[in-house]
């Protein structure tokens, strides 16, 4: 096999220049992605003990993009929940002074606050720089109200690359859940129709970013409702980072009668002649005597009774919907830093191989034109490959050319190599 040979020749500073380009990619997420069973992991990694069979939660869930048991199947986003440690929900639910660590004490019936303040001190830790902040909306205004019970969405690295593209996320949710009416209310004085919450219908929150930064220096958004322009933010977006802070009670009905049997950390006991087995509380009974709490709401009776595992099953399946329809949208970034190097060939170069076989077997000199054809045939090459090489001669890197290029004393030709990283 011959050995293939090669001319050299100097690059310039001026024939390499640097440019970054961004690539952008569509990310759609599908309902039934988010709201199926197979397609959201729990952990369970919180356990109780002590009061009936105990509790198990996770502290956050994972959405797929098919059935998580296969080995094809890639995470989405990452959900979680989690409160202000400073609003009025949590200073109501403590019971009795913090304990000898510094830690707040919480009665049975809140169930997993603490772990819900420290997922709330996690991300502003991460995304404000530090975890005693409190996230609030709109960014940065001065009119800007807290956000107390936050929905964190978090893009795994995967579909968001380098960071999401502003004006481009659009979540669709169902601001209420279901048509609850209590059947007994009307009996009870002047509260007829105590707990009629309407479906609100499906409502479109997009991303308007904001002139103000965070503590990085990144862009911040902010999430608004796409049909009502006045309506107040609801939520932010941290572009860089891939993450969405959902304000749970502006983007759902926080008034909303929520009813139903929840795990708690409590014994086998009897209400309104119904035995509730242990480990189990009723939450907003319609039927009176069946609850202590009969007009219970999102917030904050069911996000503070409830464990992070029920809170987000409810939002999960039942305020994303289940179908084939977009859930979720956005369009990725992908930072494409590049290096041009300009390779000029002049008239006068590269018209000749050093290729041993361009060479005479007998005399051992270069074959340039054949003999007595001088008037006729002119020297010419065909470059396959340009190699990059230090000062040292090693090989850096290696272009090859799509086909075979003519060159000869009537052409001046520069080669473009494009390095991307």
């Amino acid at each position: 096999m011959p050995v293939i040979g090669g001319s050299f020749k100097k690059i310039s500073s001026s024939d390499i220049k640097t440019r970054k380009t961004t690539l952008n990619q569509l990310v759609d997420i599908i309902q039934e992605d988010i709201s199926g069973s197979t397609t959201r992991r729990s952990y369970q990694v919180f356990v109780t003990g002590g009061v009936g069979p105990g509790v198990t939660s996770s502290l956050y869930q994972s959405v797929y993009d098919q059935n998580f048991t296969l080995q094809t199947s890639n995470p989405l986003f990452d959900v979680a929940y989690g409160v202000n440690e400073s609003s009025t929900d949590v200073a109501n639910a403590t019971s009795e002074p913090a304990d000898a660590n510094g830690k707040k004490t919480f009665p049975s019936s809140s169930l997993m606050m603490r772990e819900k303040i420290d997922v709330y001190r996690q991300h502003a830790a991460w995304l404000l720089g530090n975890a005693s902040s409190q996230f609030s909306s709109p960014f940065g205004a001065a009119s800007a109200t807290n956000i107390d019970h936050a929905l964190f969405l978090n893009m795994k690295r995967l579909f968001t690359r380098d960071g999401i593209k502003q004006n481009t996320f659009a979540v669709k949710l169902n601001r209420s859940g279901s048509n609850s009416k209590d059947k007994n209310s009307a009996g009870v004085s002047g509260q007829a129709n105590l707990y009629l919450t309407s479906i609100s219908g499906s409502t479109v929150f997009v991303d308007s970013p904001s002139n103000t930064t965070d503590y990085t220096g990144a862009k911040v958004g902010n999430i608004k409702n796409s049909a009502n322009a006045s309506e107040v933010a609801c939520g932010l977006i941290f572009y860089d980072k891939g993450a969405v802070v959902l304000d749970m009670a502006k983007v759902f009905s926080g008034s909303q009668h929520m009813s139903g049997t929840l795990q708690a950390m409590a014994n086998a006991s009897t209400l309104g002649g119904d035995t509730i087995p242990a480990g189990s509380t009723v939450l907003g009974s319609s039927a009176a005597g069946k609850s202590s709490n009969g007009q219970a709401k999102l917030i904050p009776d069911f996000v503070v009774s409830g464990s992070i595992d029920a809170i987000l099953n409810h939002v999960m399946s039942t305020r994303f919907q289940s179908g084939t329809l977009t859930a979720m949208t956005f369009q990725n970034k992908t930072n494409i830093n590049s290096t041009l190097i300009f390779c000029r060939a002049t008239a006068d170069e590269f018209n000749y191989s050093s290729n041993p076989t361009f060479t005479d077997p007998t005399s051992g000199k270069i074959v340039v034109i054949d003999e007595n054809q001088e008037d006729i045939q002119r020297s010419f090459t065909f470059p396959t490959t340009v190699g990059l090489h230090d000062q040292f001669g090693n090989t850096l890197a290696v272009a090859k050319f799509s086909r075979p290029i003519e060159k000869n004393d009537e052409k001046d030709i520069t080669f473009r190599i494009r390095l991307d990283f």
